[in-house]
């Protein structure tokens, strides 16, 4: 029997779909060291402007990142620092997985082997 979303589901649903893009993580694993300026992040990145804000600011509506204005330059740091454990468990389950597919590849290699 299927139910419907709650609220909740839907809330961990775009919190999810903001750290589905390869860029806004390259960012949150940048932001790891402190907040930095949209040029700091640029130059570390090898990006434009335009698609570092647009990033950034796709963040910031998830309230994954926070500006801080000092004069008119903005720096950019994550809210809760729990997304860099999520970012480090993320890590960990992607090289368990590494570790079985290549297990899985040595077995096979055997067989051919045989």
């Amino acid at each position: 029997m299927w139910r419907t979303s709650t609220d909740l589901q839907v809330f961990k649903a775009g919190f999810f779909r903001a750290l589905a893009h390869p860029v806004r993580i390259r960012i949150l694993e940048q932001l790891r060291h402190g907040p930095r300026t949209v040029q700091a992040l640029q130059d570390a990145l090898g990006m434009d402007q335009a698609p570092v804000s647009q990033q950034l600011a796709v963040l910031r509506a998830r309230n994954l990142v926070v500006a801080t204005r000092t004069g008119t330059t903005a720096h950019y740091g994550v809210r809760d620092p729990l997304v860099h454990d999520l970012l480090d468990t993320a890590r960990a389950i992607f090289d368990n997985h590494l570790h079985g597919s290549q297990a899985m590849l040595k077995e096979l290699r055997r067989e051919a082997r045989r």
